[in-house]
């Protein structure tokens, strides 16, 4: 991202609610942004084929580890505290994260329910995590001795997970990361650079599931070579999923602090707190309740949900982050395959619930109990049957031309986060909320 737009890594969070709200489906879908924009390197039915598994997964686990966890003041405290890169350099002394760390990382994913994880290789501060040839400012060579990534990597297949590598294309600490905007000889030095770590981490571990670039900042798609860079990366991952953040559109696009659905495939990205990065002082954490309503809204939206945590310099995971994935994996246990069944869902309306849909089903996702009655307004098709999920106790209910009323229920939530009814309808659920507005029958002024 440019300088002016560096928001979207730090303070978009504090703009959301409780639990953030879809947005209205993009009408540019990415392969048409790319006839505007500029080419992929892919196409419609590659991208297909490659992300069966990916739709199927919907919720990730991303990892932000770096110097900056051991400063513990955010992953941006470098640049907004104007640290010099000598003193800076100072961290990478003292980050020795114990072995295996990551193995509780996978742990804590696979208990959440999530299906794939993604681990920062390199953050803008310029620190590599992993083995690199072409510079000494990475972890082997450095304080901790050894490959992060390959421990991270190790972990996650261990655990069963997909796994992903993010990687900054912004660098504060290369000597040409600025000067390569308006110095062609730096360009190409520090290009070819980027380019070189990319071919390491997609030649070094395996097979590699997503690659998450960040921040193109200072350089255009042209000139950081972003078709030629991506076009390497898939011959030597043929089956990779690559974001859109090399300014190229290409697998699934990344809102980052907010959800917002997209015709073509797309990842919501947030943090816990409101820090990416280790931040010992952050406690704005969200409830667990929060994170099932913002998954439910994900994959209500046809999208997946990444979820960070920011683990301490030793590598431990803070108790807090540990706590309300529990939680949210309690809940996943139970409804899960409302989640990772879904499909896009027309029925967005309520102000007690949310919705997922599974062919003709509709599953009601109530996070504010209202007691013995769940009414649904503007269902436009027939009710067949509803059910609690996912007993399949059946619930009695009325239905007329404006509201479905699910009655006779229990006077408490039978859910501490949120609680979900099953109803089957005659068709693909739809909902017509203007109908109401328009042909609910109205009194005469002054009854």
């Amino acid at each position: 991202m440019s300088s002016q737009n560096m928001i979207s890594r730090r303070g978009v969070l504090g703009s959301l609610g409780a639990a953030a709200s879809i947005s209205t489906f993009s009408n540019m879908p990415l392969f048409a942004q790319a006839e505007k924009s500029g080419p992929t390197t892919s196409t419609v039915a590659d991208r297909d084929r490659r992300m069966q598994w990916w739709h199927q997964a919907r919720f990730g686990m991303f990892i932000h580890f770096g110097l900056y966890s051991v400063l513990g003041r955010h992953e941006w405290a470098m640049e907004m505290e104007g640290i010099p890169v000598a003193e800076y350099e100072q961290l990478a002394k003292s980050f020795n994260p114990k072995p295996h760390a990551a193995r509780a990382w996978a742990q804590l994913a696979s208990q959440a329910g999530m299906k794939y994880m993604v681990m920062t290789t390199k953050h803008h501060e310029g620190f590599c995590n992993f083995d690199t040839k072409l510079t000494n400012y990475c972890a082997p060579k450095q304080a901790a001795g050894r490959d992060l990534v390959a421990e991270y990597y190790e972990a996650a297949r261990s655990a069963g997970m997909r796994v992903g590598f993010y990687y900054s294309l912004m660098d504060w600490h290369h000597p040409d990361g600025a000067r390569c905007a308006h110095d062609e000889a730096a360009r190409r030095r520090f290009v070819e650079y980027i380019h070189g770590q990319v071919r390491e981490l997609c030649t070094n571990y395996g097979k590699v599931d997503v690659l998450w670039y960040d921040v193109a900042w200072p350089l255009s798609a042209e000139e950081w070579e972003s078709v030629k860079l991506n076009k390497m990366v898939r011959q030597l991952q043929p089956d990779i999923l690559i974001n859109n953040r090399a300014k190229i559109p290409e697998d699934f696009t990344t809102p980052e602090q907010r959800i917002q659905a997209f015709a073509e495939p797309w990842e919501s990205c947030m943090t816990m707190n409101d820090s990416w990065g280790y931040q010992r002082a952050d406690d704005d954490w969200k409830s667990s309740k929060t994170i099932v309503r913002n998954l439910v809204t994900c994959a209500r939206g046809n999208g997946n949900y990444l979820l960070n945590i920011g683990p301490k310099p030793d590598g431990s995971i803070p108790v807090e982050s540990v706590q309300i994935l529990t939680a949210v994996g309690r809940w996943m246990n139970q409804h899960g395959d409302a989640i990772y069944s879904a499909e896009s869902c027309e029925v967005n309306r309520s102000e007690v619930a949310n919705f997922t849909r599974i062919g003709n089903k509709l599953y009601i996702h109530v996070h504010f109990w209202p007691g013995e009655v769940v009414s649904v307004g503007g269902l436009t098709n027939k009710v067949l049957s509803a059910k609690h999920y996912p007993s399949g106790q059946q619930i009695q209910f009325h239905q007329d031309q404006f509201r479905v009323q699910l009655v006779g229920l229990p006077a408490a939530s039978p859910d501490p986060l949120v609680s979900v009814i099953e109803m089957e309808c005659d068709g693909v659920p739809k909902q017509d909320m203007l109908n109401i507005r328009e042909n609910r029958p109205r009194r005469e002024v002054g009854i």
